[in-house]
């Protein structure tokens, strides 16, 4: 069968996109020697970053999950005026240039407001503190829980959440033993999304906590005194994570798509 003009085009992009997206990642991937992978692991302080990236992001994560379900099943089962501009508010951290994220929390943190005049008074720091790095990874990780869940919630029949209240369930009780076992894998997807964005933030996290540092700011670190040489182990192992989720995330949706 002769193939039209306009696939060639499509796989042609394609080829291009995906050249573009690889290269310059395999270059960086496998410019370290294996020695040098290997010494970089074993660095204390590497490790430290990556172990405090891994925790911030998951905390993040964590929290996104507690606070987020609720919101994602009422955006998903109600209509009620202003629901757009509420989309649109969730939405905003995806689009909002990442320092401002930082520089934006200061503002509410800081001692001149009074929420950050509260937070000093009950000993809670956010400005070069482990829970100022969660409070900018939740800020940016959230939007993608609360949409990957509410799509979740969204395509469960609520005629079966009708049924249950019927029965003389409760909301609470059908919740729990109707909707969340239907919307299990979209949580899980939007909880290892929502980790994935939280694991690579830089930009924000700089401006609220340099130290105590994670693997993105100890990356810029080291390029900033040493150069490529000493930054690309440590970016090696955070693209490594970073690809880790992804797969997870890739699984998940495959046996997700075979399901339905």
């Amino acid at each position: 069968m002769k193939r039209e003009p306009f696939f060639w085009i499509t796989i042609s992009c394609g080829l291009v996109i995906m050249a573009f997206i690889l290269l310059p990642l395999i270059q960086m991937m496998s410019a370290p020697s294996v020695g040098m992978l290997k010494e970089t692991i074993h660095d204390k302080d590497v490790l430290r970053s990556i172990r405090l990236s891994i925790y911030t992001a998951g905390l993040a994560a964590l929290i996104s999950f507690v606070l987020g379900t609720p919101l994602a099943y009422l955006l998903a089962r109600s209509a009620f005026r202003g629901k757009r501009l509420v989309e649109s508010i969730i939405d905003l951290p995806i689009a909002i240039p990442h320092p401002v994220v930082g520089i934006a929390i200061l503002s509410v943190a800081g001692k001149n407001h009074w929420i950050g005049q509260i937070l000093s008074e009950l000993g809670i720091r956010i400005m070069g503190s482990v829970t100022g790095i969660v409070t900018v990874l939740t800020f940016v990780g959230l939007p993608f829980y609360l949409n990957a869940t509410k799509t979740g919630f969204e395509v469960i029949s609520p005629r079966l959440e009708k049924v249950s209240r019927s029965l003389g369930a409760s909301m609470s009780s059908t919740f729990f033993r109707i909707t969340f076992p239907l919307a299990w894998r979209s949580m899980l997807i939007g909880l290892i999304m929502c980790c994935a964005r939280a694991i690579s933030e830089f930009g924000a996290v700089v401006i609220v906590a340099y130290h105590p540092m994670i693997a993105p700011v100890m990356i810029y670190e080291r390029f900033e005194a040493y150069g490529l040489k000493y930054s690309q182990p440590v970016a090696v192992w955070l693209v490594s994570i970073s690809l880790i989720l992804f797969l997870l995330l890739r699984i998940l949706t495959l046996h997700k798509v075979k399901e339905e």
